[in-house]
């Protein structure tokens, strides 16, 4: 099939919050179409009027967005009500579907009164076995005669989940069908149809399902598994979507060196179905947090500095600036920040100063001395390394221990924080002095 012909799609149905499986499913859609010099199309499946929720819907567009998951149209099925109904017509017309006495579960309605009107629209099934060709899985096959004269519409007005599909797909030119293998069930139904409204068959490719480290089917009470909730952990979008394209697809090349630090545009390089696994992928929060650190180390200065006085208005600027090579370091995610920088945190001496416990100190023999050495440090030379070089000698005759432990508490209060030559360099010549000579008055 020649490459600008491909035409993917995805499907949610707004009625959840946008979460990782279909994040991955719409990447995977997103990753194949860009590959093939194709198009990515967005419908909004929306039938179900009663689950169906703007604000899912939402959800899902801005996490599409912030994901940085583009698509090429744009589609609700609320919307295509004619379309859908000219199908039934068509199909009922051509003796493919009829309507029916009996509603979805086959009871007899007529029971419901004497002024009943046929309900349901239900497809005409010749049985047999019915086969199709998935990209990941090979030949699947199933006997239909089992299925019966399913339905699908609850009248001539109204279709189902399977119609409406079938004719959106038909309409729209999609080609490959991408999606989790929990829908291998439905395409016998939806095969079906389309052989009734004369539709060539499409590419079919069901990946596998997320699971969680007990193996089950990844859920909530496994921890988060709503976009939003990464976005609010302090996730960056590229680490989640390397690392939602990792979960059972290979990357590697033949012959290649292991990698797993990729690019959206490298990604859709490199995708191929054929490297897409059939067992269930497993999702690791640890390798999550590991792809987020190695994200935050690409950050440039700017960049940080932005995210972080973005999602901490309330924080100076000045004082993030400063800190900035120290935050870096230390968090995992941009929310780590605030429990950092916080009342308490290790980083939380430049901003609020801690007075350190008499007790805490151990000793402040040597505070007097310590604090001699650094009034003869000029300001421009009131640097960490210089700092160091001024004090290692003597804190080493008299053991470090006795007088970089107090230091570091004269200075911060605190018994975790960085190492006291950073520290001083960070609060300047003025306010470190002015500590120490504040922990010597405890004496």
């Amino acid at each position: 099939m020649a490459p600008q012909h491909v035409v993917t799609r995805f499907s949610p149905s707004p009625t959840g919050p946008f979460h990782v499986g279909s994040a991955r499913t719409a990447l995977f859609n997103y990753l194949f179409a860009k590959q093939q010099g194709g198009k990515l199309i967005l419908r909004i499946e929306d039938t179900d009027s009663e689950r169906s929720k703007k604000e899912y819907e939402e959800n899902i567009i801005d996490g599409l967005d912030w994901l940085g998951i583009d698509y090429d149209e744009f589609y609700r099925q609320s919307e295509r009500g004619a379309v859908y109904r000219d199908h039934i017509e068509k199909l009922i017309t051509n003796g493919a579907a009829y309507e029916s006495m009996e509603d979805e579960d086959g009871s007899d309605i007529r029971l419901g009164g004497p002024h009943f009107r046929p309900s349901v629209i239900r497809f005409k099934n010749s049985g047999g076995i019915v086969s199709f060709h998935d990209e990941i899985r090979g030949e699947i096959s199933f006997d239909v005669t089992e299925l019966g004269d399913f339905v699908i519409a609850k009248n001539r007005e109204t279709p189902l989940y399977h119609l409406a599909v079938v004719v959106d797909d038909m309409l729209m030119g999609v080609t490959h069908i991408i999606r989790g293998e929990d829908g291998i069930s439905n395409t016998p139904r939806q095969l079906l149809i389309a052989r009734a409204l004369g539709v060539p068959e499409w590419r079919y490719a069901h990946i596998p399902l997320i699971l969680a480290p007990d193996k089950s089917k990844l859920s909530k009470r496994h921890g988060a598994v709503a976009i939003t909730e990464y976005r609010k952990q302090g996730y960056l979008p590229e680490a989640l979507v390397n690392f939602l394209a990792l979960i059972g697809w290979s990357s590697q090349g033949e012959g290649e060196p292991e990698r797993e630090i990729f690019s959206l545009p490298e990604l859709v390089g490199r995708f191929n179905l054929s490297k897409v696994q059939k067992s269930g992928a497993m999702f690791s929060a640890d390798k999550l947090k590991w792809f987020n650190r190695e994200y935050m180390k690409t950050l440039l200065d700017d960049e940080l500095l932005n995210a972080l006085t973005a999602r901490m208005p309330e924080q100076s600027p000045a004082i993030l600036a400063k800190l900035l090579p120290l935050i870096r370091e230390r968090i995992t995610t941009l929310a780590d920040t605030p429990t950092l920088i916080g009342n308490g945190g290790e980083l939380s001496f430049v901003r609020n100063y801690t007075k350190p416990s008499r007790a805490l100190l151990k000793t402040i023999e040597f505070l007097p001395r310590v604090r001699g050495i650094l009034e003869q440090v000029s300001e421009p030379d009131f640097k960490a390394a210089q700092i160091k070089e001024r004090l290692w000698d003597f804190a080493t005759e008299k053991g470090r221990g006795n007088v970089l432990w107090p230091l570091r508490i004269a200075l911060t209060g605190l018994e975790r924080s960085p190492d006291p030559f950073v520290v001083a360099e960070l609060l300047g010549k003025e306010e470190t002095l002015a500590r120490i000579a504040y922990a010597q008055s405890l004496a």
